[in-house]
């Protein structure tokens, strides 16, 4: 029996802790801090986006999350972000699967599902 990706990123705790530690990435990296480092001035705010992404990826990753969330395109309208600004989330978000032990076809998946959104989230 094959686990579901949720599993494999250790449910809900373990994307917790990974989208802690992205967004911990962000706000360190000077190529995309601009757009995060704000948010620790709201800090309400912030708790809103990290449960948002902890139940997409919670719910597209197999789990049994609902996602309250904005779709992807109204999410990021108006934030026009470029290419280069998405692969450095992208990486830092590697950096955090790598912090949390996350094994390579695991990390395979991760990006699929992250370059599925491309298109979705860039210079809207």
């Amino acid at each position: 029996m094959t686990t579901t990706l949720f599993e494999r990123l250790g449910g809900t705790k373990g994307i917790s802790m990974i989208v802690d530690d992205a967004v911990d990435a962000h706000m360190n990296n000077p190529a995309v801090n601009a757009r995060f480092l704000p948010l620790k001035e709201q800090p309400e705010r912030l708790a809103v986006i990290k449960q948002h992404t902890i139940e997409f990826f919670s719910a597209g990753s197999g789990g049994p999350s609902v996602y309250n969330g904005q779709d992807m395109v109204t999410a990021h309208k108006g934030m026009n972000i470029s290419l280069g600004e998405y692969m450095h989330v992208i990486d830092d978000i590697f950096v955090a699967l790598d912090k949390n032990g996350i094994n390579d076809e695991a990390k395979k998946d991760v990006l699929y599902i992250l370059w599925s959104l491309k298109g979705m989230i860039l210079s809207k």
